[in-house]
């Protein structure tokens, strides 16, 4: 069986006022693309690689603004991380046997120290 492999590349440059498309890196004027080089090459870039029609659908659908349907796990992790399921948060209960030593200890150190100094003078 005979496999084939379409390779093709395009560039979408983005500005202010209007979306370039470009085939490839040469095509790329130089001021953009000396522009493009530095951008690509910072902590916030990445690579995409869209390997079907549904990733070319997906990304006109980022470029437009819409929200996609496809889930990212690193961002899913990141949320998880930022905000914990309510199974593994601990609820305080207002009335535990913690709460009402956390403040009736110190108060009870406080007066006792009170009485001592007192009893005292």
């Amino acid at each position: 069986m005979t496999r084939l492999t379409a390779k093709s590349s395009t560039i979408f440059i983005t500005d202010r006022e209007k979306t370039n498309v470009y085939r490839s890196l040469g095509d790329v004027p130089p001021e953009l693309r000396r522009k493009l080089q530095e951008s690509t090459q910072g902590i916030n870039s990445a690579t995409i690689l869209i390997a079907d029609k549904r990733g070319k659908e997906e990304l006109v659908r980022a470029l437009q603004g819409r929200p996609s349907d496809v889930q990212c796990r690193l961002a899913d992790n990141i949320r998880a991380k930022e905000r914990p399921d309510r199974s593994t948060r601990l609820v305080k209960n207002p009335f535990s046997l913690r709460t009402w030593l956390e403040l009736l200890l110190p108060v009870a150190i406080g007066a006792s120290l009170w009485l001592l100094i007192g009893s005292r003078i």
